[in-house]
């Protein structure tokens, strides 16, 4: 089995080296930053921290900055080292979806060897995720490309934390029904939206929408592994650690105590990304 951590954050070294200057102009950026349990990565201590935790690829973006020449800065660097570590690092890039050169800069990346765009930041980003005009450069060109968005959601209620944004859940099935044939990734279990598809219409709008597991030990119980299975979703859910905010192994615990199969956990750990990434 191929073990896959599809949620992984790297920031170059010189970004990490300034970030407090490029807080003065990236509020979103600065509001996860200063966060407590905030942490810095480069491609190489994701190497490390895979070798270390038993994972074998990872896919990797940059942050998703307000800015549009930050994020093919980090795309630049998200693209050499996923060519210094061919098998070990997969590749997403960010881009700002309303800009102008969106398009231009999706195909770029694409073409150096990126399998996908995000996590992308809705509200730290500043765009509107149900409106089909904003949206359509991203939702269109990704569907021609035949590669996923990955996109920042969170649970609508509960305590409050850093990147806690007001995205709603219908905002996210809005654009998952104005582009029916692009693939998506809703990070962090999607918010809880996975529930909803026992509902047989959300269960054919979200046909093509994955969710992954990122942040998962600071907000549910094991028995939400459960609830996927009962719902028959296991296919549709991806590993991610959200590293380095927290490594691989501290998921291990949550995944040995739910009632997965050992084909679940396959499934889960590494097969339907390899699946939906085409690997």
């Amino acid at each position: 089995m191929i073990r896959i951590d599809s949620h992984v954050h790297v920031t170059p070294p010189d970004l990490i080296a300034s970030w407090e200057k490029i807080a003065q102009r990236e509020p979103y950026f600065k509001l996860l930053s200063e966060s407590p349990v905030n942490r810095f990565a480069t491609a190489e201590q994701v190497v490390e921290a895979m070798e270390e935790n038993g994972f074998d690829k990872a896919v990797i973006f940059g942050f998703s900055f307000q800015d549009m020449g930050l994020c093919r800065y980090v795309n630049d660097y998200v693209i050499e080292k996923a060519r210094e570590y061919p098998d070990r690092l997969i590749g997403f890039s960010t881009l700002l979806p309303q800009h102008p050169e969106a398009e231009k800069e999706l195909v770029r990346t694409c073409e150096s060897g990126l399998h996908g765009v995000g996590e992308l930041f809705p509200e730290g980003q500043g765009f509107t995720l149900e409106s089909p005009n904003q949206m359509k450069v991203l939702g269109c060109t990704c569907t021609e490309l035949g590669i996923p968005v990955m996109l920042h959601v969170n649970e609508p209620v509960g305590h409050y934390y850093a990147g806690k944004t007001k995205t709603s859940l219908a905002q996210a099935v809005s654009f998952a029904q104005n582009f029916p044939d692009l693939k998506i990734i809703l990070a962090h279990w999607g918010g809880g939206l996975f529930f909803y598809e026992s509902m047989k219409e959300v269960r054919q709008d979200l046909a093509r929408v994955y969710y992954d597991t990122a942040a998962s030990v600071f907000l549910y119980r094991h028995q939400v592994y459960d609830v996927v299975k009962a719902l028959d979703l296991t296919d549709k859910i991806l590993f991610g650690s959200d590293f380095p905010l927290l490594p691989p192994q501290r998921y291990q615990g949550d995944l040995e105590r739910s009632s997965l199969s050992d084909p679940d956990k396959e499934a889960i750990l590494g097969g339907n990304a390899r699946r939906l990434l085409s690997l």
